[in-house]
């Protein structure tokens, strides 16, 4: 990965394409006193370097998913990362983390109704070796989730 340090000119871009995913490189230099071809290079770049990446984000009930879950998870006789890894397998999980504190993972689970959760515990998540405990919460109310900035997987 080629990394590359992000200016204030960059960071303008990147606004701009958070305000509007849709919006043309012509658009942008209009906004910001630049050309379409600067904008196209600084895009090119970011990109290049995952620095940056345009995608789309949904809700996760225009998808089905009624029900979200966090997941906090403790490990034993195994290493967390191939847990994780492991995890972060299944369609339903869509956040896979490794935290320091007292549980080693936290995921994020999304599924279509409360009627799916003895399957998923029992066929999917109880089949993974090396879980010791699971403190499962319940989303009730979403109060905030943005996603300004998130970890790009590089590009294979």
């Amino acid at each position: 990965m080629n990394q590359t340090t992000i200016d204030s000119t960059d960071r303008a871009i990147v606004e701009e394409l958070r305000r509007d995913g849709r919006a043309t490189n012509q658009q942008i230099a209009d906004s910001l006193g630049l050309t379409a071809t600067t904008v196209s290079s600084r895009i090119k770049r970011l990109e290049d370097s995952d620095q940056m990446r345009v995608v789309a984000v949904s809700d996760f009930s225009a998808h089905g998913f009624d029900f979200l879950m966090r997941i906090a998870i403790e490990i034993e006789g195994r290493k967390a990362s191939a847990v994780a890894d492991e995890l972060a397998q299944l369609p339903e999980v869509h956040a896979a983390h490794l935290v320091a504190g007292r549980y080693d993972i936290d995921v994020l689970v999304a599924l279509s109704n409360f009627d799916e959760l003895p399957a998923f515990f029992l066929e999917k998540i109880g089949t993974i070796r090396g879980i010791r405990t699971m403190t499962p919460a319940i989303v009730v109310d979403i109060t905030k989730y943005q996603f300004d900035v998130a970890p790009i997987e590089t590009r294979t």
